[in-house]
């Protein structure tokens, strides 16, 4: 069944349609979440809050956008509430860069193995130091593939704006990970 087929029957009652729904997209969310929030729990909680939200609003859901843009901008709206009520108790506590869990390739040998994980290391702690604007527009653009047109949606964004800020993400995540590594990176960034 479409998202279309399954919204109609969540909204005339069916919960088993709209677990299908979390089914198709709880994966791709979370990972994107992980790489947002910088931890794992966070983006699980973040991930389970936006389900619960979207099904008690999917009465609002009008189409404008893919199901999945719109479930996003719930958990990020969410996630950035999250962060400003933390910031007003904590001011001092900052976020950390998490392990995304990346799978082991088995074929690989223990050194090569050691060293992937040491580079998805350096890139996650980059990507942590990035403002969070820039964060998340290069993890959809990045590690979501979205194109610029769907990144406009989910952010509410020109597309204008949407290039203009990858760019710019790429450039300070570059200049970043120079420093991380005391080198100059080379123009496939």
């Amino acid at each position: 069944m479409n998202d279309q087929e399954l919204i109609d029957q969540t909204l005339q009652g069916s919960s088993e349609a709209f677990g299908q729904l979390v089914t198709r997209y709880q994966d791709r969310l979370y990972r994107n979440l992980i790489v947002i929030t910088g931890r794992a729990e966070d983006a699980e909680e973040v991930a389970q809050e936006a389900f619960v939200q979207a099904y008690q609003k999917l009465g609002s859901f009008h189409q404008r956008s893919q199901l999945y843009t719109w479930i996003y901008r719930i958990a990020v709206n969410l996630w950035i509430s999250r962060r400003r009520k933390k910031s007003a108790k904590q001011a001092t506590q900052s976020l950390h860069g998490g392990s995304a869990g990346e799978p082991a390739d088995g074929g690989a040998r223990p050194e090569d193995r050691m060293v992937r994980h040491e580079q998805i290391g350096q890139v996650q702690a980059a990507l942590a130091q990035l403002p969070d604007d820039y964060r998340e527009i290069l993890v959809l653009r990045e590690l979501d593939e979205c194109d610029y047109e769907t990144i406009s949606q989910m952010l509410d964004l020109p597309i204008g704006t949407v290039r203009s800020r990858i760019h710019r993400a790429r450039l300070q995540l570059k200049e970043i990970l120079e420093r991380m590594l005391g080198h100059e990176l080379d123009e496939a960034l």
